[in-house]
């Protein structure tokens, strides 16, 4: 068991692999009372006037306590973090990286802008941890870019892939948990989806050009494509036809 595990987090892409080893050492980190979440949340006034500029990464780290909740989203953080990276944006890291940044941007600007606004402040206020709302962004966007796969949501009903936000949105508002969380990602993977797949067949441009200094930090990677055993390049030899 426990080599099969090891084995399953070898075989994961480079940046889902460090992201969810810095998610789980986090929360673990919290719960056994080494790292406080009052050093980890989002903090506007803390982050300008005392330079707490960590806070912008390291509430994207933590998933609250660790329970049934915390696995439910270590499984989709794993799941659609490694089907992206290693689909959508297979041999280019460096634009998934660039996603996870513009995701997490939009959801601290979001939630700094909304902390502003009169009858919205409250709410927005109430939104210290953004990890949930990134991980729901980029099942939005896998969402997005495979509209036709069948799902079965508990057994109760199936549904294609491109309703899979508004399902997971549904469940959250029946378990009482705040749909706040979620409409956050959505908006955040819409706007990614919009300017990085729809506006550029609009348009012929790609306002999300992921920044060379980015793209300096993958510079040698290599995406290495496995050949079928037993291909033939040529026929095979007369004695060979014989034989069948």
């Amino acid at each position: 068991m426990a080599q099969a595990v090891e084995e399953w987090y070898k075989q994961m892409p480079v940046i889902t692999r460090s992201y969810l080893t810095a998610a789980v050492v986090t929360s673990i980190g919290c719960s056994l009372d080494i790292i406080s979440p009052y050093h980890l949340y989002l903090n506007p006034r803390l982050v300008v006037k005392q330079y707490q500029y960590w806070r912008l990464v390291t509430n994207f780290l933590y998933f609250r306590k660790i329970d049934l909740d915390f696995l439910f989203h270590m499984f989709f953080l794993a799941r659609y973090c490694k089907l992206l990276e290693e689909n959508s944006f297979r041999g280019r890291a460096y634009d998934f990286l660039y996603m996870l940044l513009f995701g997490a941007t939009v959801l601290t600007g979001i939630v700094l802008l909304g902390g502003m606004i009169p009858y919205l402040s409250e709410s927005f206020g109430k939104i210290i941890f953004l990890s949930n709302s990134l991980t729901f962004m980029m099942v939005y966007v896998w969402s997005r870019q495979n509209p036709f796969i069948h799902m079965n949501f508990l057994g109760l009903f199936t549904f294609t892939a491109a309703y899979l936000p508004w399902v997971l949105l549904g469940f959250s508002v029946l378990v009482g948990a705040s749909a706040w969380v979620d409409l956050l990602g959505m908006i955040a993977g819409h706007a990614y989806y919009f300017l990085e797949d729809v506006y550029p067949r609009m348009t012929g441009r790609r306002p999300l050009k992921t920044p060379s200094f980015i793209k300096a930090l993958f510079a040698d990677d290599t995406v290495v494509v496995a050949q079928p055993v037993n291909v033939r390049f040529a026929p095979p030899p007369a004695e060979e036809l014989h034989q069948h």
